[in-house]
């Protein structure tokens, strides 16, 4: 883990290094991954229809009724 300067959490500040980054005085600190969250997400997006499909009709079955009965007991 790098230790990379963390942003200002005081408004002023934070608002003169987004200027400072702007005018190209400073460099950003925000790693790729914050700057193209569609990436990231992409896993999120088709991993329960995989898992759906993986899963056999009775084990879609238990899961179904143990989230019924979690619901029902409220």
């Amino acid at each position: 883990m790098t230790n990379k300067a963390k942003r200002p959490r005081d408004p002023v500040q934070l608002a003169k290094q987004v200027f400072d980054i702007a005018i190209g005085e400073a460099e950003d600190t925000v790693s790729e991954s914050k700057r193209n969250p569609s990436k990231r997400r992409a896993g999120g997006l088709k991993g329960g229809k995989v898992r759906a499909n993986r899963l056999t009709p009775e084990e879609r079955h238990k899961i179904a009724s143990a989230a019924a009965r979690t619901r029902w007991q409220k």
